[in-house]
């Protein structure tokens, strides 16, 4: 029954990442720290549950890719630029997260979900800086509406160098921070800006699990029972994405958020 669950996790996971450009990590990881004594009869290392997360983040991500790319929906251009700093930054990231003791990343990663909760919230509330950009572009959907957006070198390479750090770090791919900056700072329609995202997750991802992998943090059976649901969620979020406005489901990933947060905010407290 829990390896069923896992599998559902996946799922859930994946189809929440894809549609909102986060990667599912942010809920993979406390789900394998969570149910992780009742699978394996013991507690899952923090880095190991990291390492997992990063490692189905490549198949959530490739799944939503395909998707979103047969849609036109990729900036390509935009998403290699902030793969030149995201890539590297999520190797060091993901040799940083093993140095964090256990009560000290469910603190810090529990803070972390707090933050993005209310970046969540606050996104609703906020509206793109009107600025021009040295570098400008134009996108026109589905509907035939043009849509204008661009960016700056320097912001776009910080901007990758530091989401792709938090990735490594987490396993939660960067989305989460990726798409609030394109679609606030940068001005991109958010469809294009969380189908760029994930393409950047599935690239940095790569290079996160690489190392994760090199220093035996990864629990490879869990990776076996996720990857089927990531690849199952990872299109039907990337599908559901194009149909939809995702303002239920984001009210419902801000409610786990919360909820998850102040879990493992509670124990890692108790644990110092």
């Amino acid at each position: 029954m829990e390896w069923l669950l896992l599998a559902l996790v996946g799922i859930v996971a994946a189809a929440f990442g894809s549609l909102v450009g986060l990667g599912g990590g942010i809920i993979i990881v406390p789900a394998l720290l969570l149910l992780g004594p009742g699978l394996t009869g013991e507690e899952v290392a923090h880095a190991a549950a990291v390492g997992t997360s990063l490692a189905v983040l490549v198949v959530t991500a490739l799944a939503s890719s395909l998707t979103y790319s047969k849609k036109k929906l990729v900036d390509y251009r935009s998403a290699w630029m902030l793969f030149i700093t995201s890539g590297p930054a999520s190797v060091l990231g993901s040799a940083l997260t093993g140095r964090l003791q256990g009560a000290a990343f469910q603190l810090s990663f529990g803070v972390f979900m707090l933050l993005m909760a209310a970046l969540l919230v606050a996104k609703d509330y906020m509206k793109p800086i009107s600025r021009s950009w040295p570098i400008e572009r134009t996108f026109t959907d589905a509907a035939g509406r043009a849509h204008s957006y661009g960016y700056g070198l320097t912001p776009m390479l910080i901007a990758g160098f530091g989401t792709g750090l938090v990735s490594g770090l987490f396993g939660i791919g960067g989305g989460s921070l990726f798409v609030p900056i394109m679609v606030l700072l940068f001005r991109y329609p958010p469809h294009l800006a969380t189908a760029t995202s994930m393409f950047v997750i599935f690239l940095s991802s790569i290079l996160g699990t690489g190392m994760h992998a090199a220093l035996g943090e990864m629990n490879w059976p869990f990776v076996l029972a996720l990857a089927p649901g990531a690849w199952i969620g990872g299109k039907l979020g990337a599908y559901l994405a194009a149909r939809m406005s995702g303002k239920a489901l984001l009210w419902l990933l801000r409610v786990t958020l919360l909820v998850v947060a102040g879990k493992l905010i509670v124990e890692g407290w108790l644990e110092l």
